[in-house]
């Protein structure tokens, strides 16, 4: 019922980043106010023609294209090159034409049969291409292959783990419930809570990748106990009760890590961090339910149709054991070696800049990018990248040529269009084109200067209200805002991190290690991101078409998203560690012993995450790969370099103030019982 319910009657998306109180927010408010026909989204159909555009065989061509695109549903003006003026480069071969729509955002199926129409009216003398951002959403979507194919990946590496194709079998099946569920949910919170086209990519991801661990622990639990030759029943008591707990608490750290976006203040975000926290709710209730029921099933026969060579019961891993003892005879060399890959690897992320994806960042055979460059050719780089500047006229209105005429003058700015006055004659727009793309450094920069110098000057005494919007200013408002707070969203997560690790493992000292292990992924991660997409190494390797910025809703996600993954894993691997210790272990051989006993599960279940992150390098959106790309690398050497190696040297180096708890926090600190 509520996978029929959520996958039938799905919540629109929203996403318009430019509401609030910024200037971008306020300039849309005043648009939807007195032009209600720009309300929809709109479209930009190129021209190029080496004969001219105003050729009559050309003119032809493009009058009968505009009348067919004119027909679409949702089309409710067309503005022709012909009848509007600036529509027409000065050398005369390349034109533009809009199409204005009442719904936002257009549908996709609509849209590429526009797409269609477009380039089957191209000729050898006349090229057409569509562009806009619901050309760049119908061309390259989020998910869609690439969920596949990490879904795939992630059984490959379950069945490596478990060497059981029926093992595998409930573990995915129990993981894909728990994600269906969760999407279905956020499909119809959704009228609730708008949230952005990217939130489902988001929840997948997460979902897959914790689901499929959650599973993963608890199903590794219950063959170990039968293992030990305990009866299917106690094992999966056991098997609950243990791993279950974990796995609980694993759930909580996480969707606590993703609330902490509310610290942003920004609707689509807090959307955005809802959705992603059903999911990871209905996997790790699915894992402690479903999987449950699944396990109780299968009882002995949960290692049916085993395949060879594949999959040892056997928890201990005598190679992680040895490595451990290898870096607690050397654990300076092991913490200076560690923090020196990390922090250089962060370098890079100290020249991180934030924007948003264009159609200049398209893959170079869709039809947004060769409308890009087309009009990028014929009208200047800053064509994709227009202000929109919105004026509130004081009564009897006022004379607007001045700001034009100063804004025109801006550096930075290459033409201004006519102004349009509102039916109403209560407020004017007119739209500035700068002379640099949208991701250029250089086109906030005159986005600030219009705005801080500018205007100001020029509506001084004239009782005009102006504020510049438009998608590119919306952009660098959101980017200056994300910069502005990630500080606040950093501090909180960590705090309610910290909290919740002292409760577990009653120990300030690891508690503060967890955070400061998971910072330096963090940093690394970003490092690495910065160095691909921004300055290009390996970019093409990787399937990214170009150098951009990154985009501004990825280092909020990558943050959160790692920092739950990273604690469960610190807690899976120190309460293990803790169980030693309190069984009579020194730290050194509770250290050595947990780590050999964990370290098999977390590999599986970080080579899990990796590929399921990976996979979606296969998808051609470009934010997209950031994003995983960006969790890919931070789970990878938080398995890896912090896990096998900053941990174990840090530990070693401190010996029994590892266990430290002062007595005041003693005394608050709830005692949590050994089993769940």
């Amino acid at each position: 019922m509520l996978l029929t319910l959520g996958f039938g009657f799905a919540a629109p998306a929203d996403n318009d980043f430019t509401g609030g109180s910024s200037q971008s927010g306020q300039a849309q408010t005043l648009l939807k106010a007195y032009f209600p026909q720009r309300g929809g989204d709109s479209l930009t159909l190129a021209i190029h023609a080496d004969a001219g555009v105003t050729d009559p065989a050309v003119k032809a061509q493009v009058e009968s294209l505009l009348a067919k695109l004119a027909t679409a549903p949702h089309i409710t003006s067309v503005q022709s090159p012909y009848t509007a003026p600036g529509q027409i480069s000065k050398d005369g071969r390349t034109a533009f034409a809009t199409l204005q729509s009442d719904v936002t955002p257009l549908p996709a199926s609509g849209v590429k049969k526009m797409i269609d129409e477009t380039r089957a009216a191209s000729t050898d003398t006349v090229t057409f291409a569509l562009g806009g951002a619901d050309v760049v959403s119908a061309e390259t979507p989020y998910g869609g292959a690439s969920d596949a194919v990490g879904a795939l990946a992630a059984m490959l590496v379950i069945l490596i783990a478990f060497g059981s194709l029926l093992a595998m079998g409930l573990t995915m099946a129990a993981a894909l419930f728990g994600i269906g569920s969760g999407l279905a949910l956020i499909f119809l919170l959704g009228y609730l809570f708008p949230a952005p086209s990217f939130s489902p990519l988001v929840a997948t991801l997460l979902g897959l990748g914790v689901g499929i661990d959650y599973a993963l622990f608890i199903v590794t639990r219950y063959r170990e106990s039968l293992a030990q030759g305990d009866e299917p029943e106690a094992a999966l008591v056991v098997a609950i009760s243990r791993a279950g707990r974990s796995v609980l608490f694993a759930g909580v750290t996480v969707v606590i890590a993703m609330l902490g976006l509310f610290v942003l203040q920004q609707r689509l975000l807090n959307a955005t961090a809802i959705a992603a926290s059903v999911t990871v709710l209905m996997t790790m209730i699915s894992a402690v339910t479903v999987l449950a029921a699944l396990l109780a099933f299968a009882g002995r026969g949960v290692d049916r149709f085993k395949l060879p060579y594949l999959g040892r019961t056997v928890a201990r891993s005598p190679l992680a054991e040895r490595w451990a003892r290898l870096i607690q005879r050397r654990p300076v060399t092991g913490l200076v070696v560690g923090a020196a890959v990390m922090i250089l690897l962060a370098i890079p992320a100290f020249s991180m800049r934030l924007s948003f994806e264009d159609t200049s960042t398209e893959p170079h055979d869709t039809s947004g990018y060769q409308s890009h460059v087309i009009l990028a050719k014929g009208f200047g780089q800053g064509f994709d990248a227009p202000f929109v500047v919105v004026a509130q006229l004081p009564p009897g209105g006022a004379d607007l040529q001045p700001l034009i005429r100063a804004t025109a003058a801006t550096p930075g700015i290459a033409a201004v269009t006519p102004a349009q006055i509102s039916q109403d004659g209560q407020a004017a727009l007119f739209i500035a084109y700068p002379t640099t793309a949208h991701q250029d450094a250089a086109t906030p920069a005159t986005l600030h200067r219009l705005r801080d110098q500018t205007i100001p000057a020029a509506v001084q005494g004239t009782g005009l209200v102006v504020h510049v919007g438009g998608p590119t200013a919306g952009d660098a408002d959101f980017a200056a805002e994300v910069s502005a707070r990630l500080p606040y969203l950093i501090a909180t997560v960590i705090g309610l991190a910290l909290i919740v690790l002292l409760v577990l493992v009653r120990s300030p000292v690891i508690a503060v290690k967890a955070a400061l292990m998971t910072l330096l992924s963090v940093g690394a991660a970003f490092g690495v991101l910065v160095a691909i997409t921004q300055w290009g190494w390996l970019g093409s390797v990787l399937g990214f078409p170009t150098t951009a910025p990154v985009t501004a809703w990825v280092p909020l996600f990558i943050f959160p998203i790692l920092f739950g993954l990273s604690t469960d894993y610190e807690v899976f691997l120190v309460s293990r560690i803790r169980e030693e210790y309190d069984g009579g272990h020194t730290t050194r051989e509770a250290v050595a012993r947990g780590l050999s006993r964990t370290a098999r599960v977390i590999t599986a279940a970080a080579a899990i995450m990796v590929t399921v992150f990976l996979s979606v390098l296969a998808t051609p959106d470009i934010a997209v790969k950031e994003f995983g790309l960006g969790l890919a690398v931070a789970v990878f050497l938080d398995a890896t370099v912090v896990r096998m190696v900053l941990v174990p040297a840090i530990m070693e180096l401190l010996g029994n103030a590892n266990w430290w708890l002062p007595a005041p926090l003693a005394r608050i600190l709830p005692e949590l019982p050994s089993e769940g």
